[in-house]
């Protein structure tokens, strides 16, 4: 090769080259993060998939007999029982069941209630709209509440602040939600001593009120007083410890000894940079709450006898109410995989370092 044609090769790459590098970089963080989500889709209906398989048998090991316990007496003979069993499909074989179970999920159709004799689809809309107003207040009351004691308390670590508030949180944390419940009824709705009763013991609304009417609403969040404030004590450990812990490790960094360094306020170093990097770690932990959002509480349902998916979980396991229990099962974990399904998308576009 001659010395020109070299030449005009070496023009060549030293032309094009940092170009195609450029976007052969561009296309190579395009299809990383593609094939991230894909991965990540993947699993999630493989997760999915796995819920509906553990749904369907776990329940069917639950003992008792549908039959017996519904009919209390009026379905001893065999004949009565057949026709019951019949009429829900129990009698089929396992595998078969399995197969309708799969059909009526992909359909929508999640069967008929053995105890309230109605569509499960329908009683599931009805139940969760309580469940999502109780956990879903006190999910997002705990998560900023918990967020904010995370950053103070981290941004003056050893303080008094930092110190009665982790101890505060461990505290409400190791409490069943039940029994902290229980101390909230003694104490603020029934009353002690002297102190008189302010909030109700249970249920969402008062007997004869419109729930809808400004009445109605004012009564509902009055009613929702003391649940709320049992979830939201109870996930305030949550947040702010796994703020706390993150803000900890963003401190020390070199980043925010250049921020200082330009002239930068306090305050505006720990919002500005600190708290942003810090925040990461908790978006899995935010996301993921709130895919337990529809799970629903079933202790402080069940104490503060709020109508919602918990409480529904409780009642059917009494039968047991095999469809109910499905259907709740297959809320909860979808939404849970859902929620988590999020997370990992979010992360993988904030920390590009999680693709790998």
């Amino acid at each position: 090769m001659t010395v020109g044609a070299l030449a005009e090769a070496e023009a060549s790459d030293g032309h094009d080259g940092p170009e195609r590098s450029a976007g052969g970089r561009g296309r190579s963080r395009r299809r990383s993060y593609g094939r991230y989500a894909l991965g990540k889709t993947l699993g999630a209906l493989g997760s999915l998939f796995f819920a509906l398989v553990v749904n369907f048998f776990l329940f069917r090991v639950l003992p008792g007999d549908p039959g017996r316990n519904l009919g209390r007496g009026r379905m001893e003979s065999p004949e009565d029982l057949a026709a019951f069993n019949q009429a829900y499909g129990l009698d089929q074989p396992l595998p078969l069941q399995f197969l309708t179970f799969l059909k009526g999920t992909f359909t929508g159709d999640l069967g008929t209630s053995l105890r309230y004799r109605v569509p499960v689809t329908d009683l599931l809309v009805d139940r969760m709209w309580p469940t999502l107003l109780l956990v879903g207040t006190a999910t997002l009351l705990a998560m900023l509440i918990g967020v904010w004691i995370g950053v103070v308390g981290a941004w003056n670590r050893g303080g008094g602040f930092d110190r009665f508030s982790s101890g505060a949180s461990l505290t409400l944390y190791s409490m069943p939600e039940w029994w902290l419940g229980l101390l909230l009824i003694a104490t603020l709705a029934v009353g002690i001593g002297p102190v008189p009763g302010l909030f109700p013991t249970g249920g969402l609304t008062t007997p004869g009120v419109d729930p809808w009417s400004v009445a109605g609403i004012a009564d509902t969040a009055w009613h929702l007083v003391l649940p709320v404030l049992t979830l939201t004590m109870a996930y305030l450990a949550d947040y702010s410890l796994i703020m706390r812990s993150s803000l900890l490790e963003e401190i020390g960094e070199d980043y925010l000894t250049t921020a200082r360094a330009k002239g930068l306020r306090d305050v505006q170093v720990r919002n500005r940079h600190a708290v942003r990097n810090a925040l990461l770690p908790t978006t899995t932990v935010i996301a993921l709450s709130f895919g337990w959002v529809v799970a629903g509480a079933i202790t402080v349902e069940t104490v503060f006898s709020i109508p919602g998916l918990g409480l529904l979980s409780t009642e059917a396991l009494s039968v047991p109410d095999y469809p109910v229990l499905q259907g709740t099962f297959l809320v909860a974990t979808a939404a849970v995989i859902l929620a988590n399904l999020a997370a990992n998308l979010v992360y993988g576009l904030l920390d590009p370092r999680v693709r790998a």
